[in-house]
C-alpha cells in the first residue's frame, strides 16, 4: 500500500511511535501506515458515516493489524478521549469544517494533543483558531499533486512560543513558508495573481456595461466597487512578496 504525495506528507509530519486518531479516515490507509512505517503503538481509524468504516475494517483485517487499530464511527472527535490518543490527524476536509470539529472537540486543545491538519480550503481560518486556541505551527509543508496544491500543518501546544501574525497575509499563506520562499508557494501566489487579476478585469468589463446600460441598483455598484478594492489590494500585496523573493529557498 503506497500513500498519494499529499496523504504521505500527513503521516510525514506525525511523531513517530505515538498513538494516533485518523478523522475521516476513509480507507484507513493513513493509521495503517502509520503502525507500520512510524512505529505508532495505538490507531484510530475514525468516520462519520458507515461505508468508509467497513472499508478502513477491511484493509485493516489484510494487514493483520485488528490488535492496533481500532475502528469507531463518530461525528468528529465525539467517540474518542484525549487520553486515548497523542496526535489527531484531520485530512482532506474543508477549513471550516476543520475549525468547527477543533471547536466540539475544545478538550483536546486544552490538553496539548497534537494535530495534523490538511484543510482542502480557508487555511487561514485554521492557523487563527490555532493561535487562538493557544497553539503554535511548528511545521507547515506545501505541495502540489495532479495539478492541485495542499497545505499540511503541524501544530502543537505553543507553551511560551505562543505566536500571533501581525498581517493577515500571514494566515491566508503561512509565516514560515513565506520566510522559506518556498518554491511551490511562489507558484501557487503567482497563479494567484492571474486568478485575481482575470476576475478584475471581468468585473470591470462588466461593472462597464452596466454603467452604460443605466440599470445596475446603486447597492450593487458599491459592493462591486469595494471587492474590486480587495482585489487590487490582494493582487498588490501578493506582488509585492514576489518582487522581494523572486526565487525559492
Amino acid at each position: 500500500m503506497e500513500l498519494s504525495k499529499r496523504l504521505g506528507t500527513v503521516a510525514e509530519a506525525v511523531t513517530a511511535g505515538c498513538r494516533v486518531a485518523d478523522v475521516g479516515t476513509d480507507h484507513g490507509y493513513v493509521p495503517i501506515y502509520l503502525v507500520r512505517e512510524k512505529g505508532c503503538k495505538k490507531a484510530y481509524a475514525m468516520d462519520v458515516n458507515k461505508g468508509p468504516l467497513e472499508r478502513a475494517e477491511a484493509h485493516i483485517r489484510m494487514e493483520g493489524m485488528e490488535d492496533v487499530i481500532e475502528v469507531r464511527r463518530g461525528d468528529g472527535l465525539s467517540a474518542l478521549e484525549p487520553e486515548e490518543a497523542d496526535s489527531v490527524v484531520i485530512a482532506g476536509m474543508g477549513g471550516e469544517l476543520i475549525c468547527r470539529i477543533l471547536r466540539e472537540a475544545s478538550r483536546f486543545l486544552e490538553a496539548g494533543t497534537e494535530f495534523v491538519l490538511q484543510p482542502q480550503s480557508e487555511w487561514f481560518k485554521v492557523r487563527h483558531l490555532l493561535h487562538e486556541a493557544g497553539y503554535r505551527i511548528a511545521k507547515e509543508w506545501f505541495l502540489k499533486e495532479e495539478g492541485k496544491y495542499y497545505v499540511v500543518l503541524k501544530a502543537l501546544p505553543a507553551g511560551e512560543e505562543k505566536e500571533q501574525y501581525e498581517e493577515e497575509f500571514c494566515y491566508e499563506y503561512g509565516a514560515s513558508l513565506l520566510r522559506e520562499r518556498h518554491p511551490v508557494l511562489l507558484e501557487y501566489l503567482q497563479k494567484e495573481v492571474e486568478k485575481r487579476e482575470h476576475i478584475l478585469e471581468k468585473m470591470r468589463r462588466a461593472a462597464s456595461g452596466e454603467k452604460k446600460a443605466k440599470k445596475t441598483e446603486e447597492r450593487n455598484v458599491e459592493t462591486r466597487e469595494r471587492r474590486c478594492r480587495e482585489l487590487e489590494k490582494e493582487i498588490k500585496k501578493i506582488k509585492e512578496y514576489l518582487d522581494e523573493n523572486p526565487g525559492g529557498a
